[in-house]
């Protein structure tokens, strides 16, 4: 299992993709927090969440993962890899965890570039700065939410297949689906693993994240606990549906 994990992450990180989505991860959690540190005057009690919870990461591992997966069918390279693995439900676990490890090393390396740059240009300021431990929770809890989205994706890319159909489907549930569903039933809606529950594990207040006011969304801990259970159950549907699939 070793071997083949990092033979998947020596293809993820030698990849332009990877790279390229590394830096727009980069570049767009940077715009945000320099743009909230100019243009605001975070206090002491949100100065945390305002400016240093700036991290698009997981949305970006999210869509590197659907496109990792589905373009070893785009490409015609499974069968290569399989023939290399023929383990399915191993090659597939490889493939998770290396984009789950990739998750936390792009949400590690925006935290610092946030951290840096949000720290100066507050000082020059001369507003407040988050408490040690309390940036230190919130990298910690980011790093952990872009390891379970990175794996979650690997999932999704590996039932749906084509590459085109799973992106669509994923944009669909994040910006239309679960939206709508947590306006009509917050009760049902706050259970979603790209919304509410995503917000939850970050420990981000509702609102800021642009969801309707009163949402009672669950507690941290529970919010990975519900989100392992999604990346669970559909890494067990992809793995099943993998097993009996036609590489042709």
């Amino acid at each position: 299992m070793i071997p083949l994990l990092r033979a998947e992450i020596l293809k993820l990180r030698t990849t332009r993709t990877f790279v390229a989505l590394t830096g727009v991860a980069v570049g767009t959690s940077l715009l945000i927090a320099v743009l909230v540190s100019i243009l605001t005057e975070p206090t002491r009690d949100t100065v945390l969440t305002d400016v240093f919870a700036s991290d698009t990461s997981s949305f970006f591992i999210l869509v590197l993962a659907v496109v990792g997966i589905t373009g070893e069918w785009r490409h015609r390279t499974i069968t290569s890899s399989l023939l290399a693995a023929p383990d399915r439900p191993r090659f597939l676990a490889a493939k998770t965890l290396a984009f789950a490890t990739a998750g936390l090393v792009v949400s590690l390396v925006v935290a610092v570039a946030v951290s840096i740059v949000g720290a100066a240009i507050l000082g020059v300021r001369d507003l407040p700065l988050p408490a040690l431990d309390g940036l230190a929770g919130q990298v910690g809890r980011n790093a952990l939410l872009a390891a379970l989205l990175g794996a979650f994706g690997v999932a999704v890319g590996a039932l749906v297949r084509n590459q085109i159909v799973a992106l669509v489907a994923l944009f669909a549930l994040s910006f239309v689906i679960e939206p709508l569903v947590l306006a009509l039933s917050p009760s049902v809606g706050r259970y979603g693993p790209l919304g509410a529950l995503s917000v939850a594990a970050a420990d981000l207040p509702p609102e800021a994240a642009g969801m309707p006011e009163g949402v009672e969304l669950v507690s941290p801990p529970m919010a990975v606990l519900l989100l392992l259970g999604w990346v669970g159950v559909a890494f067990v549907a992809s793995a099943a549906l993998l097993q009996r699939r036609d590489l042709e």
